[in-house]
């Protein structure tokens, strides 16, 4: 056989292999048998290759570790906690007790720049609560930053700091709840939502400033993401839950941060039919008892709806209403809730409404209103209402009316007010033009007033005390008076 012949077996396909030929995609080539005859080239024998034995595979190690370490270090730039700064305090500090005697007067201590609160926030932790370093504590929140004051002079024990600006600052479940402002996300241009929102929620220790060990799966980070829009208001229902107070969308979390109810328009939906009204339009928001109560307007009714849901519903993107029913017009507003009822008042004429938890009717009464109440919604859609023993006191826009604790019927009525007020060293102490009106609580029979120079404010004033303080919030300011 020569050179480029093949072995056929008959048909031309079939080539039987020879010891002499190596395979070459199916035809075989004759090797040189002078190369046969030859000595054999030594063969190179490789003793076992362990990991690395070779300047190549360091050399690509190398690489990977400097990719690994560049693209955590992009993750972690890019995340909650390189943007976050945090200088904690680490005393102890005095529990304030409120006076036994009502002062004779009261004094500014001091201000401070705080736009993130629409009420003062203050938080006590006694030595024997076990959650926490004891203290007593003012926040304050501006720009990006949350800072914990010394209620007697306003200095800074800690700080808190984001680079991103504040949306709202409450105080529940003996933290602070500091709530931050977000941009960017999937609605379209046309929602008012597509701005951003208030979607970056972090608790803090009151006394400290120390992030609580809480997140979505990670550890020591203490903060989560929700859908709140912009201009919600955070409230603490007393219990177990905030809610955000949002135009379109309620969202409600529970003490570690995780959302437990939501009601509205949700952005981004994945599973429809969960909500039973949508394209409402809410109003007014008051939450307590581990309930949230809204007066909405529909585009398919002709009043406004009360509605009242669980905060905590079995499944949290499906809510449950505990009661739901059209109202005898519009601009009403919720002004109180306990275990088993609710208030609504309503305008032309002046009453107030109250409803069971079956929707029924328990009583309806007459109240004085000046000419401009509820005539727009209240800022973030939140009644100014203060809860105290015994009693609600709820600021009109013009006066200040207190409610049974129990009925929910009006009791006394307070005109020519700045806010609803608050109980302080027994009394209480109703912010008025010319200062703070002091009163009784058993009939609101008036008993002074103390002298406050407000330096020509003159917008609503919504208070809290700390022990022997008594704070004002006059707009962006925050004011401590002694």
């Amino acid at each position: 056989m020569t050179l480029g012949e093949t072995r056929d077996g008959g048909d031309g396909e079939h080539q039987d292999p020879d010891p002499r030929y190596g395979s070459t995609g199916g035809r075989t080539a004759v090797v040189d048998e002078d190369v046969l005859a030859g000595d054999a080239p030594a063969t190179r024998v490789r003793g076992p290759r362990n990991g690395f034995n070779t300047k190549r595979d360091w050399a690509l190690l190398l690489l990977i570790v400097l990719a690994l370490v560049g693209s955590g270090v992009g993750v972690w730039q890019t995340s909650g906690i390189a943007a976050t700064e945090s200088d904690p305090a680490t005393g102890r500090y005095t529990v304030l007790n409120p006076p036994e005697v009502f002062p004779p007067s009261l004094g500014e201590a001091w201000r401070v720049n705080s736009p993130a609160t629409w009420q003062p926030v203050v938080s006590t932790v006694q030595p024997d609560q076990g959650n926490g370093a004891p203290g007593s504590t003012v926040v304050s929140g501006d720009g990006g930053v949350v800072a914990g004051r010394d209620p007697e002079t306003g200095e800074v024990r800690w700080t808190y700091r984001r680079d991103l600006d504040l949306c709202g600052i409450t105080a529940a479940w003996s933290k602070i709840v500091s709530v931050f402002r977000t941009s960017g996300n999937d609605l379209p241009p046309s929602d008012p939502r597509s701005a951003g929102g208030c979607s970056a929620v972090t608790s803090l220790d009151p006394t400290t400033g120390v992030r609580d060990n809480q997140d979505n799966g990670e550890t020591n980070v203490g903060q989560r993401d929700w859908d709140a829009e912009l201009g919600s208001r955070f409230l603490f229902d007393g219990q177990d839950y905030v809610t955000a107070t949002g135009s379109r969308l309620l969202v409600s979390i529970r003490s570690d941060l995780v959302k437990t109810g939501e009601y509205g328009q949700v952005p981004a939906q994945v599973n429809p039919n969960k909500q039973p009204r949508t394209g409402c339009e809410y109003h007014s928001v008051l939450a307590a008892s581990a309930k949230v109560a809204v007066v909405e307007s529909c585009p398919d009714e002709n009043t406004d709806r009360l509605t009242v849901l669980r905060a905590s519903p079995a499944e949290w993107e499906k809510p449950e209403e505990v009661t739901s029913q059209l109202l005898d017009g519009r601009g009403a507003q919720v002004v109180a809730m306990n275990n088993d009822l609710t208030a609504v008042a309503l305008a032309d004429p002046g009453r107030i409404v109250v409803f069971n938890q079956q929707g029924e009717r328990t009583g309806t009464f007459d109240v004085d209103l000046g000419p401009n109440d509820l005539a727009t919604d209240a800022p973030g859609r939140s009644p100014l209402v203060t809860n105290a023993t015994g009693a609600f006191y709820w600021y009109t826009g013009s006066r200040t009316v207190v409610l049974s604790a129990t009925e929910l019927r009006p009791l006394w009525t307070v005109p020519d007010t700045l806010g609803p007020g608050v109980v302080f060293a027994g009394r209480v102490l109703v912010p008025v033009p010319d200062g703070l009106a002091v009163l009784s609580q058993a009939d609101g029979a008036r008993i002074g007033t103390i002298p406050v120079n407000r330096e020509g404010y003159t917008g609503p004033v919504t208070m809290n005390t700390i022990g022997p303080m008594v704070l004002e919030q006059r707009g962006p300011t925050l004011v401590a008076l002694h």
